[in-house]
């Protein structure tokens, strides 16, 4: 009996140990806690504007501090330096030796014939006529070789010779030439620069700035073109270029203020020249003309006008002769100044032009360069025009 006991507890003590790990089995473990959490930061909600709750803000990570530059301060072009009168006179002669030597040649060939008939002196005055030195001067010319060659002979050197010489006292080298750039009494001199729109009369008061900035003279602008903006700006480049000041108004201002103002600068600061640029007006337009003679006599208030000089473009040929009579009439042109004489076979102007006005040219022109532009001496332009 006791030994049935025992037996059926062991096999009691087997049945529950199996069942408890059937038990244990058949569970599922629980997860264990995950350990990497992925924050997800939403926006904040909108506030709601019917409550006084404010919104929620969310810190935002510290800026990463740059280092704070200074300003660059505005770079200041260099000032140019000019070419001087010297070099620049030999560079153009050369030039305008390039463009007018056909004219000399053709004549020197005419006169270097064996026999000079009617013929050939009429072509010669056809040579003569077409560079624009006028009928007068032509005759002038004309009968001076005839009466030389028929005293000194044909031959080739003596020709040149006697040419030579009858078109240097045709262009007059005994005439002053000197511009009038120097006042008295302590004032500047004032150079009024005058002439139709596209003769280079603007780029021609730079270029005489840059002459006598050259020569180490202090010198004010005044850009009294005041009905082309174009104008004042290329003036305001030209004296930035060479580090002259420039007076100027607003578009449309009446031109004789400006030109009052800029003579008044010139005097209040004590410099050596004042260069006005006028308006280019037309020269049938009588009004327009009145308004010019205004100009000078509204800048006389301040100071003497000591020069005007009329800027002519050389390939206009005889309507230049107009404009020149017609300017000189309203304001006393002192000198004149030939542009774009590099490009034409007209430089027979010189002698017209002088002997309609009895004024000196002055000044020339031979080019876009800034420095294209030179003092005019009477026996360097006939050799050039020689070649």
């Amino acid at each position: 009996m006791a030994v049935l006991i025992l037996v059926i507890a062991v096999v009691g003590v087997a049945l529950v140990g199996t069942v408890a790990g059937l038990l244990v089995r058949g569970r599922r473990p629980k997860p264990l806690p995950n350990t990497h959490t992925d924050v997800i930061v939403s926006p904040p909600p909108a506030a709601d504007t019917d409550t006084d709750v404010p919104p929620v803000e969310l810190s935002s990570p510290p800026a990463t501090l740059e280092p704070t530059l200074e300003p660059e301060a505005p770079t200041v072009p260099p000032l140019e330096r000019p070419e001087p009168t010297a070099s620049r006179l030999v560079r153009l002669r050369q030039r305008l030796a390039g463009s007018q030597g056909g004219f000399g040649r053709g004549l020197l060939a005419l006169l270097s014939r064996d026999r000079l008939d009617e013929d050939t002196w009429e072509s010669i005055e056809d040579v003569l006529l077409t560079a624009d030195i006028g009928v007068a001067a032509t005759q002038q010319v004309v009968e001076g070789l005839r009466t030389r060659m028929r005293v000194e002979g044909g031959a080739a050197p003596d020709a040149r010779t006697a040419l030579r010489e009858e078109l240097v006292k045709l262009v007059d080298p005994a005439m002053d030439r000197r511009l009038q750039v120097s006042g008295s009494d302590g004032k500047p001199g004032v150079v009024l620069v005058v002439g139709v729109n596209g003769s280079g009369k603007t780029t021609t008061v730079g270029k005489l700035a840059r002459i006598l900035v050259a020569e180490e003279r202090t010198v004010t602008l005044g850009a009294a073109d005041t009905f082309r903006a174009a104008a004042v700006d290329q003036l305001a480049t030209w004296g930035e270029r060479v580090g002259v000041e420039v007076v100027r108004g607003n578009e449309g201002t009446d031109p004789a203020s400006v030109a009052f103002d800029a003579v008044k600068d010139g005097v209040d600061n004590g410099v050596d020249t004042v260069i006005v640029d006028t308006a280019g007006r037309l020269q049938n337009k009588a009004g327009l003309m009145d308004e010019l003679g205004k100009v000078k006599r509204v800048i006389e208030k301040q100071a003497p006008v000591t020069e005007v000089l009329l800027v002519l473009d050389a390939t206009t040929g005889q309507n230049g002769l107009v404009q020149a009579r017609v300017f000189s009439e309203v304001v006393d042109v002192t000198g004149v100044v030939l542009t774009k004489l590099d490009g034409s076979a007209k430089g027979g102007i010189v002698v017209s032009v002088q002997r309609e006005l009895g004024v000196p040219v002055k000044l020339v022109g031979l080019g876009e360069g800034p420095d294209d532009l030179a003092p005019f001496d009477a026996e360097a332009f006939v050799d050039a025009l020689l070649g």
